[in-house]
């Protein structure tokens, strides 16, 4: 069966979104189309602004066909640990990987996914970190000085794009990369009519402002309904968890390498506030995101080991009846990675204390726990 597999998290599914999933069905009309989605936690180490669950029926509303959840121990991973991951999971079933990238070239994005893993380009990476360097500019001039050609490096979406490239490229995967041209910024803070950021939506969500010219008119009536989550809203949650961390629990935390889990610990301990810890921690030496997503998988009781470990099955979160197809054929072949809605194993235990969590972040009352015992998969008949 030709499936189109795309890695997301529709935090939340705006206007752009939907032209990605019609620029798909226009190439591919007989193509299957599997989003592969973070859950209630998102790569920038904050909570989703609302529920995997309604997420995900809003893509399969807006042309989706299945939605998978992208594991919580990848989706807090680095951009190469969030790639590597959701194209092992998609690689084992899909025809190609679609994405959006501000270049839009793939032979380009190959090509320095082919630089990026050469051990020359290693040995002038770690030249550039020995200078003091953060790992985001280190890289870009590492391949500056073997390519002359860095500017692939300096927009999200390549970059994103890129690692996507070298995972296929590792994995010696047969999956096909299918660049898209994402018009707009990333990071706009205000909403553009036509190429709405997810940062700008999530900005009218918190503050009421209007949203629904935004967002596809099919996810409109569930994000009406949602229930909104805000890192701020937990911050004294995460204090607590912070300040009561024993140093051997500091010392297992990921992206704590050289000293940074100390730094971390001694500033949790001497300041009152999240955003003193974060910026008293922060250097040019690594960027705020991985702060980020360090505090939060403290919070979770995420710890190095388990980001390096895969998990041992993908959960089903929404459908329609060819997505049904899809699970049966992909089933048949022994291509999923056990696939289910859930499983008796550790991780299992850690995804159900990462459901019970995000209902702290919650605007309103908190939420109940057992969320994810109680989480239903939704099916939509068309």
């Amino acid at each position: 069966m030709d499936i189109t597999g795309i890695i997301c998290e529709y935090n939340p599914l705006h206007l752009g979104h939907k032209k990605q999933l019609d620029h798909i069905r226009r190439q591919h009309p007989d193509s299957g189309i599997v989003c592969l989605m973070s859950g209630n936690f998102v790569q920038r180490g904050k909570p989703a602004i609302v529920d995997k669950s309604i997420r995900a029926e809003a893509a399969v509303g807006c042309g989706a066909d299945l939605v998978l959840e992208l594991p919580v121990t990848a989706a807090l991973s680095s951009a190469e640990g969030f790639a590597a991951e959701g194209v092992r999971i998609l690689g084992s079933f899909c025809t190609r990987l679609c994405f959006g990238t501000e270049s839009g070239n793939k032979e380009s994005l190959l090509s320095t996914a082919r630089v990026l893993l050469s051990e020359e380009f290693s040995a002038a990476l770690r030249s550039r970190l020995d200078q003091g360097l953060s790992f985001p500019a280190a890289r870009q001039m590492a391949l500056a000085d073997l390519s002359g050609q860095a500017q692939l490096l300096s927009q999200p979406n390549d970059i994103l794009a890129i690692e996507y490239c070298k995972a296929i490229l590792q994995q010696q995967l047969s999956l096909e990369p299918m660049p898209i041209i994402r018009a707009g910024s990333y990071h706009d803070s205000q909403a553009d009519p036509e190429n709405p950021s997810a940062t700008a939506l999530r900005r009218l969500l918190l503050e009421g402002g209007n949203w629904q010219d935004y967002v596809p008119s099919a996810a409109i009536p569930l994000m009406e309904k949602a229930n909104l989550h805000a890192l701020s809203t937990g911050e004294k949650a995460i204090l607590y968890r912070l300040q009561t961390m024993t140093e051997a629990d500091y010392e297992t935390l990921p992206y704590g390498s050289e000293g940074l889990w100390r730094k971390l610990m001694h500033n949790a301990r001497s300041l009152s506030s999240l955003e003193d810890i974060l910026t008293a921690t922060k250097s040019k030496r690594y960027t705020r995101t991985r702060l980020d997503r360090m505090v939060l998988c403290a919070f979770l009781g995420i710890t190095a080991e388990d980001l390096l470990s895969p998990a041992p099955y993908t959960r089903v979160l929404a459908f329609n009846q060819k997505g049904r197809e899809i699970l049966k054929e992909a089933r048949l072949q022994g291509q999923f990675p056990n696939a289910g809605t859930r499983m008796d194993s550790p991780y299992q235990l850690l995804e159900e204390r990462c459901g019970d969590l995000y209902g702290l972040f919650s605007l309103n009352a908190p939420e109940l726990p057992g969320a994810e015992l109680r989480r239903r998969v939704c099916y939509t008949q068309t």
